[in-house]
């Protein structure tokens, strides 16, 4: 039997889901002056985990998320997510010593990666070709909104109440979407074929959290500290030992030849391109308007809402072009390169609403771009896979943004202060962003292999007098 049509009501949920996970990763930020300030007064290294421990274990655990939603239920592993969430949270709110915050953290990470591909791969299932456009650009347009809030919620946390009571919301909050989703979410067919891998699994999480950690840790230690090329080295054996398994495994977490396919590679790229860009920008965005503008934490947070605005009004665009994949990525990611060489003209003299126009820029390019990268990402792997086809273009996703903030960060430590850096990061960072989207559009295009684990499974199809809602 075909899974019923896509609701509003399901989708607004699924959103709201990914929205809450995506905030927790920006809303940190604005809290850092706060968590230094009062107890459990964690040291300079327990405050580098407390900000990472989330997204090091949100990217390192999304493939193996992915498929375990796609084996025993995608509502199960969304509401088993959710509950992960909601107890690290509380853990973090109670914690009285930063390594139980740092665990929290932690924990409240291993939740998002249940959320976040859960959430896609439903809406893959449910929605038809016809309305695929559409919530694809409203589940990207959420991680968009999630950072957006998440910088508002960090910062009126950091001005007006406390980072306990960021924490400690979120617990109610992650109680109520999962009686949503009860309610309003239908239970997908599982996908029995798809393979754990128990192995596989531990060597590729290994991997990518090695990889991870360089990436993050990189400009507090130096890039060619013996701890970064150690985590670098431990990644690329980890990973490689994945590779030589999956080849050899008759049920591999995934077939590592689903990257000879030309447009998993370019959408993959591209992904991490534009959140490369992004959250160059979201790093560089809290500190100028903080330092050199004079804004308080809360009029931060509102100050960098243009964002998801012109993101929501771009993906208006990109759904009525959704039949042009490789010219709404070359378009989109060109203009978060551009828009980024416009911002780091930016200096104390720069008018807000000029500045202003340049992260509409940013924004508009990311939402024209996102929605196709997305579905070039999932529609490469086999209708049954899609929980581990969105585990991999958010780990895309997570990958670029932590690479962003590290490279941005490392430029920035190069120079005497905040201005001075400024221009030459973002300038550096929007060059990689425009070489990237030339190997993009060049690879855009090409034919998914034939996959040994792709066993057909039915997509709902639906008829001339099929409702959308």
């Amino acid at each position: 039997m075909p899974p019923p049509a896509l609701k509003r009501s399901t989708l607004l949920v699924l959103c709201a889901c990914v929205l809450v996970a995506q905030s927790m990763v920006a809303a940190i930020n604005l809290l850092i002056p706060q968590f230094m300030a009062s107890s459990p007064h964690p040291s300079h290294s327990q405050l580098l985990w407390i900000v990472d421990a989330y997204v090091i274990a949100f990217a390192g655990l999304l493939v193996p998320a992915g498929a375990l939603g796609d084996r025993y239920g995608r509502k199960g592993a969304l509401l088993t997510g959710l509950a992960l969430f909601a107890a690290g949270a509380a853990t973090g709110a109670l914690a009285a010593d930063p390594a139980v915050l740092i665990a929290g953290r932690a924990v409240s990470g291993a939740g998002a990666a249940l959320i976040t591909p859960a959430t896609l791969s439903i809406l893959m299932r449910l929605s038809t070709p016809e309305t695929r456009a559409r919530a694809m650009g409203a589940w990207t347009l959420s991680l968009g909104l999630g950072g957006g809030v998440g910088n508002l919620a960090g910062g009126f946390a950091g001005q007006y109440l406390s980072w306990r009571a960021l924490f400690a919301a979120m617990v109610p909050l992650a109680a109520l979407l999962a009686a949503a989703v009860a309610a309003t979410t239908p239970r997908t067919p599982r996908s029995p074929g798809t393979g754990l891998d128990p192995l596989g699994t531990l060597l590729l999480t290994g991997g990518l959290v090695a990889v991870l950690f360089g990436i993050i840790e990189g400009p507090s230690y130096g890039w060619t500290s013996a701890r970064i090329l150690g985590a670098f080295a431990t990644g690329a054996v980890l990973t490689g030992a994945f590779t030589a398994h999956a080849l050899r495994s008759p049920a591999p977490l995934f077939d590592p030849r689903v990257f000879a396919s030309a447009r998993l590679r370019a959408a993959s790229l591209g992904t991490a391109t534009g959140f490369f860009g992004l959250f160059a920008l979201f790093f560089v965005n809290s500190q100028y308007l903080q330092e050199a503008k004079g804004m308080g934490a809360a009029l931060t947070g509102l100050a960098i809402l243009p964002l998801p605005v012109g993101m929501a009004v771009s993906q208006r665009l990109a759904g009525r072009w959704a039949a042009h994949p490789r010219a709404l990525v070359g378009a989109g990611l060109a203009l978060i390169g551009l828009g980024l060489l416009a911002a780091s003209t930016a200096d104390v003299d720069t008018p807000y609403a000029l500045y202003v126009c340049w992260l509409l820029v940013v924004s508009a390019g990311t939402g024209l771009s996102m929605p196709a990268l997305t579905v070039g990402v999932i529609t490469s792997l086999p209708a049954h896979q899609a929980g581990l086809g969105s585990g991999l273009g958010t780990t895309a996703r997570e990958t670029g943004a932590a690479l962003g903030v590290a490279v941005t960060g490392t430029v920035l430590s190069a120079h005497t202060g905040l201005l001075d850096g400024m221009g030459p990061a973002l300038r550096l960072v929007a060059l990689v962003v425009l070489a990237a989207t030339a190997l993009v559009i060049a690879g855009w295009g090409g034919r998914n292999p034939t996959l040994r684990s792709a066993t057909p499974v039915p997509e709902r199809v639906a008829s001339p007098s099929t409702p959308h809602r």
